[in-house]
């Protein structure tokens, strides 16, 4: 199974992972998110199209950076 993992800017506390991680499992298709505040990322277990990860972790209130 194929992953998909994005660096993230502007998460702070673990309601920023709450936000991003809700957002991210709106996705179609995607069933697993791991959202890491250490390292500033989110893994979908699911490839996923940039944009779409772009879109959600925007809705949620932060910056994608890769």
């Amino acid at each position: 199974m194929a992953e998909s993992t994005y660096t993230l800017k502007g998460m702070t506390c673990g309601h920023c992972v709450a936000s991003v991680t809700e957002e991210v499992a709106g996705i179609e298709g995607v069933q697993n998110v791991d959202v890491d505040l250490a390292t500033g990322t989110v893994t979908s277990g699911e490839p996923v199209p940039v944009e779409k990860v772009a879109a959600a972790v925007t809705e949620a209130g932060y910056e994608l950076v890769s």
